[in-house]
């Protein structure tokens, strides 16, 4: 775990911890030669299992993808940092909340509000879809698209997104959140493309 006031590489003094899960961590930090805020995520490479090697690879994965994609509604990553012991993953710090957070704190939101976050996410999913290979997100939900203090929106969790194959006819596995993603990625039929359904499906809790 880094220290707060630690300086990773000489350069991203370590503020305070924002977020964690069961396999990293993420803190505040400031590139002391740029005075910028940055997030940087950490993943503890100590203490490996099978379990553990694929949580690793997939960061590793994630962070690679999103390292050659530019859209202002996607944060970048600027980074990578693998002393041996650990990954630091150097990203946009985003201000903002969740949607998931704003529906719970404060109820359904209004329609003009939600078909302009809808009009932004189908923005970079075509983006998203346009680059070569397509990338397809798969986990469109609210607790995944954070609302800045401008009002737009920004993608966040690339976690299981993956680059499309022509040659694969089919979803090898179901991935995405039960009632957010489209139904057939449930139901053994799914193909890749449920994006715009994923978009309505995860959006249809936060109007009024």
């Amino acid at each position: 775990m880094a220290a707060i006031g630690s300086v990773i590489e000489g350069k991203y003094e370590i503020l305070k911890l924002i977020g964690q899960g069961g396999m990293s961590k993420v803190y505040l930090a400031m590139d002391k030669r740029l005075n910028k805020q940055w997030a940087v995520k950490e993943i503890e490479k100590r203490g490996r299992d099978q379990h553990k090697d694929v949580i690793i690879q997939s960061a590793i994965a994630e962070a690679n993808l999103i390292k050659k994609l530019d859209h202002p509604a996607l944060p970048r990553i600027v980074d990578i940092i693998d002393n041996g012991q650990v990954i630091y993953v150097i990203m946009d710090y985003i201000e903002g909340e969740p949607l998931s957070k704003i529906i719970d704190e404060y109820g359904a939101q209004h329609q003009d509000l939600v078909i302009d976050w809808a009009k932004q996410l189908c923005d970079v999913l075509d983006y998203l879809h346009t680059r070569a290979p397509s990338i397809i997100y798969r986990d469109m939900k609210p607790a995944n698209v954070m609302l800045r203090p401008d009002g737009n929106v920004k993608l966040i969790d690339f976690g299981i997104a993956r680059e499309y194959k022509e040659q694969n006819l089919a979803d090898t596995v179901s991935l995405g959140t039960k009632g957010y993603a489209a139904p057939e990625q449930f139901g053994g039929k799914a193909r890749r493309m449920h994006e715009p359904m994923s978009i309505a499906l995860g959006l249809r809790y936060i109007t009024w």
